[in-house]
């Protein structure tokens, strides 16, 4: 009777454990001979062509070595949409592109850990039409690639859905409140105003506008040689370049971000204590720094 038990319990924990599946932030899609230049024109080329819209790009951190090319669809847009509270953020795709010698190395962010991420229960509720988006994005990439190997620390795929670095850490859903206009109509022209004149070291990569639902999203570079992402990115892990560039959210009159110490932790799982407190003043940074795209 006690074989029998143990046997039984050897059966459920191991069920268990094969359906509590993990997840990484990115893929290494191998490397392409040539320039960034050459090899992202390539991407571009096969995403527009499988139905995808490429919405902006950047050097990171002003290096000429570091590119983020951002990427949406109809579908994807459609979606994220319907996830209230900040669900427009998963509606931007990255593919990084990264010069190593004569060769460019292709990192991605993993589609379904964004999801995970920013959309939480929203992904169960939107399953199909999310993976038929992962799936044509890899494939995508494997259709360049030698390889495609997930990496930057993992996750377990439940955890993600309500994920923060730790106890007392912020979640997604504590988001810092950033100011809040008159109307949507003035948040977004200020937001442009600012972001054209480049306050705070800033640059617009992306913006995805939807006026009749009064939700917008921006994707902004923080470039700022002593606070930005050539401050941060050598100290927390270069590698992970593609969580780049920082996102802005417009909610009718609010505009709010995600809480850095949730941001930076999501996409650096795997991030020590030690080196997080490396860079304890970057989350606050980056709050700064959108402030200044907030002045009228």
């Amino acid at each position: 009777m006690f074989k029998l038990k143990f046997t039984i319990l050897l059966v459920i924990f191991t069920t268990l454990g094969l359906t509590a599946q993990n997840i990484m932030p990115f893929y290494n899609c191998g490397q392409l001979t040539g320039d960034i230049k050459t090899v992202k024109t390539k991407v571009k080329t096969e995403l527009k062509a499988k139905g995808f819209t490429i919405t902006g790009g950047y050097y990171v951190a002003n290096k000429s070595s570091m590119y983020v090319l951002t990427f949406t669809s109809k579908d994807l847009q459609r979606t994220c949409l319907k996830v209230k509270e900040r669900g427009i953020i998963a509606s931007n795709l990255r593919v990084g592109f990264e010069k190593i010698g004569d060769k460019v190395e292709i990192s991605m962010v993993n589609p379904k850990y964004l999801f995970l991420g920013y959309l939480r229960n929203g992904y169960d509720a939107n399953k199909t039409v999310l993976d038929k988006v992962n799936n044509q994005t890899i494939q995508i990439m494997k259709s360049f690639a030698n390889q495609l190997k997930p990496f930057g620390g993992s996750v377990k795929e439940s955890t993600l859905k309500k994920y923060h670095y730790m106890t007392m850490m912020p979640y997604f859903d504590d988001p810092i409140e950033l100011e809040t206009f008159s109307s949507f109509e003035e948040a977004i022209a200020t937001i442009d105003k600012n972001l054209a004149a480049k306050k705070g070291n800033t640059k617009k990569v992306y913006k995805l506008s939807y006026k009749s639902l009064k939700k917008a999203v921006y994707g902004v570079a923080l470039l700022d040689k002593e606070e930005g992402e050539a401050y941060f990115l050598p100290i927390v892990g270069k590698k992970h370049f593609t969580a780049m560039p920082y996102e802005i959210v417009v909610t009718d009159k609010e505009v709010t971000m995600l809480h850095g110490k949730f941001r930076f932790a999501m996409y650096w799982p795997d991030l020590t204590m030690g080196t997080f407190t490396k860079i304890m003043s970057t989350p606050g940074n980056v709050e700064d720094t959108f402030e200044e795209l907030m002045k009228k």
